[in-house]
Parts: structure tokens; C-alpha cells; sequence
């Protein structure tokens, strides 16, 4: 079964943004080491507990830092940003690691309204433009542009032997179609949407275009989940990025994930149950998680899983994922 990982880069209160990021590597050797098939980082910016604003810098790093899993963006923020420029870094990292890098492409803002404005001036009207940038971020990959566009003089160089993976991310129908439209492959963010991806990959696959990027629809499905030796660690551990994603919500406090005893405490205290229907998260121990990611594979036809894993120590993530490969990963 082919699994991935999705890193946030989160930062953990009481370690700096540094160390956070220098987790991030230790994850995607340990990644590699365990047999995964992708390592992605996403893009935020200002955000409290979150340490990557630049994927494209943090992967070259990480590439010369690994030999053979592929590394990607999940995902370029492209409302923000011009494609050519995309299309020079992501060709730059395919030149340095041939064959290995996908360009994940999203259209989220990443951060606050004041992020976007200094970003981008007016990130609505590059929501608004964003199927034409993506058709043209293709054309700049694979030098479609025809003979008598502007662009069709230049080149969005070096140019790599193998052309970075482009995939669509997203959570909603507009995206699985545009993915569908655009001919590339589509990564669908369950473990941050409230609706059912049932169809919505279905939609992507039926609408599906080939147009020589691949030859047929592909899937990634992106959950949330957490693994410990026993669904009771797991559970603990559990604690603490729902204890941050309600902080998040209220927009309260700036201090990053916190301690699984700060997590027990805010619980205990307003004698609120943690588990509910709202948590999108997996959470067991190793057979259970492992049970449930492949009733998720077959439900939605997915191709591949990717995991992202929020909790306090870096060391209990590499766990969860380590405990995860030796279930899955044969």
C-alpha cells in the first residue's frame, strides 16, 4: 500500500522555528528510511504554530538531504504568486533531484487577510484568475504555449530532464474539477474538509482529461492521523493538537502546539469530552489505525495515502509514522 506524509511544519511551544524545521528533515530521512513514497510541506505564512512560508527553499534542502523518496510542496499557495516563477523553482528543484519532485498546487491563502495583501496585493482576484494560472504554470512545465503566444519565446529554465509531478489540491467539487480539467493529478484534503470526498473524487475521475501530463486520474487521499503502541497513548497525544486547532478557531494565543499536560488540564478543567464527531483524526494503536486507513483507501478509490500527524514531541511523531510503515508498508 502506498502511504505519504504531509508535514505542516508545526512548532511546538517551547522549540523554536528552527528546531521545528530541523525535525522536518529528521522526519523525511526517517521517511525514506521507512519506505514511504512521497514527502510534501505545505506553505503558510504568519501563522501561530507553523514554521515553512517558502516549500520551495526547505526542499532544496531536504532533496540534498535524502537520496531516493520524492519530496513536494503540498502546497504552493498559486492566487499569490506569478506561474513563471513557480514553474523556474520547481524546475530548478526537478534539475538538482531528477525524477523526485511534485509541485503540489493549492489555492488556500495560507494565513491572515493582512498576510495575503502583503503577499499579493489581492489574493480574490487570484482565486478568481486561478484556471487560467494553472494552465499556464502546465504550459511553462511542459512548454505547451502555442508558437505565436508571447511566452511561447522564453523558458521557465533550467530545464529538467523529468518535469516536477503537478497535482491539484483541494476540498471541494470546483477543485476536483479543475483538476479533472487541467489533466493533472489530485490530492483530496479529508482531514480538512467537512464534506464527503465520496463523490468529489468520483467527479475528478469521471471529468478526467488526459492531456500527456498523466495518462489517467490519480488520487491522493489526505487524512489526519495519530498512532502510539496503544490507543490509550494515542490518545493522549491526541490531546494536544485538539487542544491547538481549538485555540486556532478562537483565534487565542501564540505559543505553538502544546504539552500533552497543558492539553489534560484545558480539558479537565471545563470538563469537556475531546473526542467527538467534529475530530476528523484517526487515532488508535497500529492495527486499528492501519484498519482504518485501508476502509478509507477502498472507500475512496484512492491511489494513496498521505498522513498528516500533529502532536507535542517530534519524537512521538516519528513514532506514529514508524508504527504506521510496519503495518502498511510491506
Amino acid at each position: 500500500m502506498k502511504i505519504s506524509i504531509l508535514d505542516q511544519a508545526p512548532i511546538s511551544s517551547g522549540y523554536s522555528p528552527k528546531e521545528a524545521l530541523e525535525a522536518s528533515v529528521q522526519l523525511a530521512q526517517s521517511a525514506e528510511r521507512l519506505g514511504y513514497t512521497r514527502y510534501w510541506i505545505a506553505e503558510h505564512h504568519d501563522l501561530s504554530g507553523f514554521a515553512c512560508s517558502a516549500p520551495e527553499i526547505m526542499l532544496s534542502y531536504i532533496g540534498a538531504k535524502t537520496k531516493n523518496i520524492r519530496i513536494g510542496a503540498g502546497a504552493i499557495l498559486l492566487p499569490h504568486y506569478k506561474p513563471y516563477k513557480i514553474a523556474e523553482s520547481f524546475n530548478m528543484l526537478a534539475t538538482l533531484f531528477p525524477g523526485r519532485v511534485d509541485l503540489g498546487i493549492g489555492r488556500a491563502p495560507g494565513g491572515s487577510a493582512e498576510a495575503s495583501m502583503a503577499l499579493s496585493d489581492n489574493f480574490l482576484e487570484g482565486v478568481r484568475k486561478m484556471p487560467d494560472k494553472v494552465m499556464e504554470l502546465l504550459q511553462f512545465l511542459y512548454n505547451h504555449f502555442p508558437e505565436d503566444h508571447m511566452f511561447a519565446k522564453i523558458s521557465a529554465s533550467p530545464i529538467p530532464a523529468i518535469s516536477p509531478e503537478p497535482w491539484l489540491l483541494g476540498t471541494s467539487r470546483k477543485s476536483a474539477l479543475m483538476a479533472a480539467e487541467s489533466g493533472t493529478a489530485y490530492a483530496f484534503g479529508q482531514f480538512m474538509s467537512e464534506k464527503d470526498g465520496d463523490d468529489i473524487i468520483k467527479q475528478y475521475r469521471e471529468n478526467f482529461i488526459e492531456r500527456g501530463i498523466i495518462q489517467k486520474p490519480k488520487v491522493i487521499l489526505t487524512v489526519s492521523a495519530i498512532c502510539a503502541d496503544s490507543t490509550q497513548e494515542a490518545k493522549e497525544l491526541a490531546l494536544s493538537s485538539m487542544l491547538w486547532k481549538i485555540r486556532a478557531e478562537n483565534r487565542e494565543g501564540n505559543e505553538g502546539i502544546p504539552s500533552i499536560e497543558e492539553a489534560k488540564h484545558y480539558f479537565r478543567s471545563l470538563d469537556v469530552e475531546p473526542f467527538n464527531n467534529r475530530n476528523r483524526v484517526i487515532i488508535g494503536n497500529p492495527k486499528e489505525v492501519s484498519e482504518q486507513l485501508k476502509d478509507m483507501k477502498q472507500r475512496y478509490q484512492a491511489d494513496e495515502i498521505m498522513i498528516v500527524t500533529i502532536v507535542y514531541r517530534y519524537e512521538d511523531r516519528l513514532r506514529s509514522y514508524e508504527l504506521i510503515a510496519k503495518e502498511l508498508i510491506k
